[in-house]
Order: C-alpha cells, then sequence, then structure tokens
C-alpha cells in the first residue's frame, strides 16, 4: 500500500513523501495514529493544502521534545532492586520500570519512546535511549542496585560484582592451581 508520510518516521521516510509499505502496518499503526494518509490523488491535494500547518505541528513538537532532552541531559536514575550476590537480579527491569523512575522524577515519558530491545537483569550502570521525537534522542543512565548505597558507590564507578567487592579477594592475586591440583585425586586427596 502507498501512503503519503504526515511526519517523519524512522527507516522509512520524511513528511510528505509518498511510500510503499505492507498493508497491515499501514492498517494497523500508520492510518490510526495520524501519521499517514492513503496516496490517492484526493489525499495528496488534501496533503498539499495542510502542509504548513503539518510542519509547523512537527517544529512544535520538536522543540517541546528539544527541552526535555536538554532537562534529561546527564541525569541518571536509581531503580532499587533485589539481587544475588554475583548481580543477577530477582527478576528484571523493564520499559515499564523506566517509565515509572522518569514519572517519579517529573517526565512523561511514553512506553513506545523508551528504547529497551533487552529487560536489565544485572546491577550496574545502563545506558537507554529515549526517542522523544522522530529526531530527537537521547541516552540517559540507569543505575540498578541493591540499595541507594550500592547506587552512589556504582555513580563513583566502584564494581559490586566483581570476587574483590562480594568475597574481598583480590582477582589479580588468583592464580589457577587455586581452583585446580592436578595432583589430587577424585576425593581430594594427593596421590
Amino acid at each position: 500500500m502507498e501512503v503519503i508520510l504526515l511526519e517523519r518516521i524512522a527507516k522509512l521516510g520524511q513528511m510528505g513523501e509518498t511510500v510503499k509499505v505492507r498493508d497491515g502496518f499501514a492498517r494497523n499503526y500508520l492510518l490510526p495514529l495520524g501519521k499517514a494518509l492513503r496516496a490517492n490523488a484526493a489525499n495528496k491535494t488534501r496533503f498539499e493544502a495542510e502542509r504548513s500547518t503539518l510542519e509547523a505541528r512537527n517544529l512544535e513538537r520538536k522543540s517541546e521534545a528539544q527541552k526535555v532532552a536538554e532537562k534529561l541531559e546527564g541525569k541518571s536514575f536509581i531503580i532499587v532492586r533485589s539481587a544475588g550476590e554475583t548481580g543477577q537480579l530477582y527478576g528484571s527491569v523493564a520499559a515499564r520500570d523506566v517509565i515509572e523512575v522518569l514519572a517519579a522524577a517529573g517526565f512523561n515519558i511514553g512506553r513506545n519512546q523508551v528504547d529497551l530491545n533487552h529487560p536489565i537483569k544485572s546491577i550496574g550502570l545502563h545506558n537507554v535511549t529515549l526517542h522523544l521525537h522522530s529526531e530527537v534522542e537521547i541516552a540517559v543512565e540507569v543505575n540498578v542496585a541493591r540499595s541507594a548505597e550500592e547506587a552512589e558507590r556504582q555513580s563513583k564507578g566502584e564494581s559490586l560484582t566483581s570476587a574483590d567487592a562480594i568475597y574481598g579477594v583480590d582477582e589479580d592475586a588468583l592464580k589457577p592451581e587455586d581452583f585446580f591440583n592436578p595432583e589430587a585425586d577424585f576425593d581430594g586427596e594427593e596421590e
């Protein structure tokens, strides 16, 4: 199906372009959300008549998104979750959790604006990309930790998942012989 784009769509085209897309994508996403019109003679004339208002609305949305991006620039958000000693979370941090933390900080971000391809499953500092507008995106830092104190230590660069941090062992001082003795019998006794 050919459609006329009413706004810039990533990996598809710019506003005003006529592009060919799959029927389902047009019927289920582009047309219902008002992002495109069917490409026929009547809609082409309608688009040309409304082009200036659409461009003005798009420019306004972009400027609002840039203001939000400026406020988010350099911010770090803390998410406290239960985790094992190795840093593996009991559960995961999904886009919904990121949205809740952003909402608590006063930012109204939609679920479809959070680019989190895989859920976060370990403690640490993670960068999450937010698509605020088709032309404005920003990466925010999400600090996943077991407590607020650990989050503060992580933000200073301290690793909470290494053997030194967990067990008080210097990883550089460990040798393979410390773990495996080739002269030992299967019952653990030396021959």
